[in-house]
């Protein structure tokens, strides 16, 4: 997976500059979703992958499911994915891309799980406290997760706050063990 990401980033990183150049980073987003979904299907990445289709094949088929859809520069990024082999990289591609657009535009998205169902005015609180804290507009997620027992437990990106009552009583725990 981390392989993949590393491959797909300067693919991801010349279709966000190629959006942002006044291409449409909405419309480059919601296209790029649109191939990640397609090559999460088993059938569709096998086909990909098949040695008796030609590259040119392999990308024609891809533009055909997404019908008339793609614009020129999105059916040349793609066939430029096939010539190279790399058409099973879109997840990973739309998954960067998406990362550099969250960037540019300032905004994090945010999974907040919790014991129980969080209820309005405790995700604005929420929000309004992470917003604060990472400089970003912030979009939550909201997961129930029964075993934490109480509290939440935050994923912003690569940072995690764990601010669960499970999470504080490993950290007794581990300091009563050292």
């Amino acid at each position: 997976m981390a392989e993949n990401l590393t491959l797909a980033r300067p693919y991801a990183r010349a279709a966000f500059e190629f959006a942002l150049a006044g291409h449409g980073l909405d419309s480059w987003s919601g296209k790029l979703a649109l191939f990640a979904g397609l090559m999460g299907e088993p059938a569709i990445r096998s086909a990909c992958r098949s040695p008796e289709a030609s590259s040119e094949r392999r990308a024609d088929m891809l533009l055909e499911l997404t019908g008339d859809t793609s614009d020129e520069a999105m059916r040349n990024f793609v066939q430029l994915l096939s010539m190279n082999g790399r058409l099973e990289l879109l997840p990973e591609i739309h998954e960067v891309f998406e990362h550099f657009r969250a960037e540019h535009n300032q905004t994090v998205q945010v999974r907040a799980v919790s014991a129980y169902p969080l209820s309005q005015e405790q995700m604005g609180v929420l929000q309004r406290k992470l917003e604060d804290r990472l400089q970003r507009k912030v979009q939550i997620e909201a997961e129930v997760d029964q075993s934490l027992i109480g509290g939440v437990l935050i994923h912003a990106g690569d940072k995690v706050i764990d601010g669960t009552i499970r999470g504080r009583l490993n950290r007794l725990g581990e300091s009563i063990l050292n």
